[in-house]
């Protein structure tokens, strides 16, 4: 939907290395150094008002501290807000660039998840737009993240306003085209199949999940997306024919 985590063995960054470059502060994907990284490109910020690229980096930050970071949903919210307002300031900046686009789509759609229906419903048009944007600019953006996101969109958000299964289903497999080791999209893909009764394909997303790789770039995602295969799976054994 929409952040993640490099391989811990990143070298130790002193504190004049981070000063001078955040990117290595946020590769380090703890959230001590997300939260370093973060308030870098804040001040770069301030120093650079119309920094797009400080702005979308920053709003990816702050999805990663909401995505990752401790504490119950309450806590979390106020950077995925904060992360919001980080990406319109990059989209503002650099309208036809995708990146802010796609981390003011990230956020929304984390708090949407987080905070149900309600939340959702407020934010679904702009995160369908976002989401739109980027894959005009960029069909492939981050190996089909904007594909994968906007099938999960059209999938779980209700007909009367706008969701489409079929397209959203389309969406996945477009994504996956793309990528097609993601434990993330294979079992989005495997939910969506399992909403419309079709458990065997669904068995077949999840058993693939279960067997891909973690990607350095995204490990907390993966990891967590790896239990909820494994899950899955277990319930649709329960449920089994003895």
């Amino acid at each position: 939907m929409l952040g993640a985590a490099q391989a811990s063995a990143t070298p130790a960054i002193t504190a004049a290395q981070a000063e001078d470059n955040p990117d290595r502060l946020f590769a380090a994907r703890d959230g001590e150094s997300i939260r370093q990284a973060a308030a870098l490109w804040k001040r770069r910020l301030v120093q650079h008002p119309a920094d797009a690229e400080s702005a979308w980096k920053l709003s990816r930050a702050l999805y990663w501290l909401g995505a990752n970071g401790p504490g119950s949903r309450d806590v979390r919210r106020p950077p995925l807000e904060e992360g919001i307002a980080a990406a319109r300031r990059a989209t503002a900046i650099a309208p036809a660039e995708p990146h802010g686009h796609f981390w003011l789509a990230a956020n929304m759609g984390l708090l949407s998840e987080l905070f149900g229906r309600r939340e959702g419903l407020r934010h679904r048009s702009d995160i369908r737009r976002a989401l739109e944007v980027v894959i005009a600019a960029d069909p492939a953006y981050l190996h089909g993240a904007a594909q994968r996101a906007l099938g999960r969109w059209y999938a779980t958000v209700p007909a009367m306003f706008g969701g489409n299964k079929k397209a959203g289903e389309a969406h996945l497999r477009q994504s996956l085209a793309l990528k097609r080791d993601s434990p993330i999209t294979l079992v989005l893909l495997a939910e969506l199949l399992l909403d419309t009764g079709r458990p065997d394909e669904a068995r077949t997303q999840l058993t693939a999940a279960m067997a891909a790789p973690v990607d350095s770039d995204w490990a907390p995602e993966d990891q967590r997306f790896k239990a909820r295969a494994k899950a899955l799976l277990a319930a649709l054994e329960a449920k089994a024919p003895r």
